[in-house]
């Protein structure tokens, strides 16, 4: 049985510019232990901040409640007592112990020998025992001891191998393995210490990581460590989401992790983190279940001739069909299935001309813009717009809370109302559902925004604003291109408006 322990917590932490605050760490914690049912987790490192501490406490308290304390780590230094008296007084129960797997970071960091140092590593799991504590070992630059000081890794789990530690975990700290380096020292670890348990740690900096764990793997590794989205140091750790693919599909090792579940915890690390998903990042990028190319989508129609073992069901998605300079009729033909909606042969070719003239000017179209666009092309007045947004008044002032004072129309009903909010849009925003909360009228959860300009574009460059939204288990985007980024947002809220309405 492969065990997966994820390390968004404290590794995926170390990612520049991101830093979880103790609510965020502990919904996290209940979402992968819970929810994607990884084996273990390490939550955070001894010693770093006071925040750090209050965040393990919570995620300790409701482990401890839960019944599932035993898969909570945290990291601990070679420091003596200092990282476990830090861990016992936070309730945790397993320190993940860092050593020095590699001479050179020894030498070069600690400036102790090699016997000096498994003297203060003995006391550490000595101490840790003591006070209840179990212990897995980090080897740090393992990958490097391997390469450049192997004699001093055997040195080390020689002397180890019979201590009162659980896990000997290899980190490729600055992910400089290949394939086949991994597959061969992971070997060497397996066949000539067949009694331990070994986790291997891959970084990305080669864009490799995926591959090493594979390798690790197949060489017969017991554990292998993930961040969601591949956060982590420089250029992050190896993704869940890859690991669960690879597990399934081409090792075919069976796991207890929930593959449903994947892009809903994907999608909340990603708001919690600020570090966007790449649109092309396997298995959880918003584009890697959306064929692009026309014959793609006529060869689906067929046999699904363009669809491999990673259906998007088994991970909580749809496969969708871009609108675009390459589409053909059959891209078309599978967004109007979507929408209900469909066209004789003339007017499907006038509706894909169109199209591909857009995409030539790189614009954007969505499932949602289908309707407007064969109203244009057709002038046959299918767009029904029941709800228009007459006028709007935003103020902003420095100390004040911004205020909307807006006026909508819907089914020739005239309605005012005023907000205030944490920003003009979402002043605006709550004044609207408060008109919908008065007529009773359910409406769509806002999901993403996102804003972009051209590179080096100006003050008063057009702003691309699309807003993700969820209604009645559908998600869907609406899109607006306006000087100002609030009136482009008030732009595509209108359209959101009378898609939901048309529904």
């Amino acid at each position: 049985m492969v065990e997966v322990m994820d390390t968004t917590l404290r590794d995926g932490e170390q990612t520049s510019g991101v830093s979880f605050n103790a609510k965020e760490k502990l919904q996290l914690a209940r979402l992968l232990l819970d929810e994607i049912r990884v084996d273990r987790i390490e939550v955070g490192s001894a010693r770093v901040s006071a925040g750090e501490f209050e965040g393990v406490k919570e995620i300790v308290n409701w482990a401890n409640d839960s019944g599932k304390i035993g898969k909570i780590e945290v990291l601990g230094f070679v420091d003596r007592k200092q990282s476990v008296e830090w861990i016992r007084k936070s309730g945790a129960g397993v320190m993940n112990l860092l050593c020095k797997g590699s001479l050179r970071h020894l030498t070069g960091q600690l400036r102790k020998s090699p016997e000096e140092h498994l003297n203060d590593i003995f006391f550490s799991i000595d101490y840790a025992t003591r006070c209840g504590i179990s212990v897995n070992i980090y080897f740090e630059d393992w990958s490097n001891g391997m390469i450049n000081s192997k004699d001093y890794v055997f040195t080390l789990l020689d002397a180890l191998r019979n201590a009162n530690i659980r896990r000997f975990m290899l980190p490729d700290t600055l992910g400089i393995l290949n394939p086949e380096q991994s597959y061969r020292f992971c070997l060497e670890m397996t066949e000539n210490y067949p009694e331990l348990h070994f986790d291997f740690h891959a970084h990305n900096d080669y864009d490799l990581a995926t591959a090493n764990v594979f390798s690790a793997l197949r060489a017969g590794i017991h554990g292998i460590h993930t961040t969601v989205n591949g956060l982590g140091e420089r250029a992050g750790n190896v993704p869940l989401s890859s690991v669960i693919g690879i597990l399934k599909d081409h090792l075919g090792i069976e796991t207890s992790l929930n593959e449903m579940m994947l892009s809903r915890v994907s999608r909340i690390v990603e708001s919690f983190s600020g570090i966007r998903i790449p649109v092309n990042k396997p298995l959880i990028g918003e584009n890697v279940f959306t064929q692009t190319c026309g014959i793609h989508a006529d060869g689906d129609n067929k046999d699904n001739l363009y669809c491999n073992s990673l259906l998007p069901e088994r991970f909580g998605r749809t496969r969708k069909y871009a609108l675009g300079k390459t589409s053909g009729t059959a891209n078309i033909k599978k967004n109007l299935e979507e929408l209900g909606l469909s066209l004789d042969p003339d007017s499907m070719k006038k509706v894909t001309d169109r199209i591909i003239e857009l995409g030539d000017k790189k614009e954007n179209v969505t499932t949602e813009d289908l309707p407007y666009i064969i109203s244009d092309v057709l002038e046959n007045g299918m767009v029904n717009n029941p709800i228009k947004i007459r006028n709007y008044s935003l103020s902003l002032a420095n100390g004040l809370k911004p205020v909307a004072n807006i006026s909508i129309e819907i089914n020739g009903s005239t309605y005012e109302e005023n907000a205030v909010g944490d920003g003009q849009y979402d002043a605006f925003m709550k004044a609207l559902w408060k008109i919908y909360g008065s007529l009773k009228k359910e409406h769509p959860v806002l999901i993403d925004y996102l804003v972009t300009i051209p590179p080096g574009g100006k003050t008063d460059a057009l702003v691309d604003t699309v807003i993700t939204w969820r209604y009645k288990e559908r998600e869907f985007k609406t899109r607006a291109v306006e000087a100002d980024q609030t009136e482009a947002a008030i732009k595509a809220t209108q359209k959101m408006l009378n898609i939901i309405e048309n529904l």
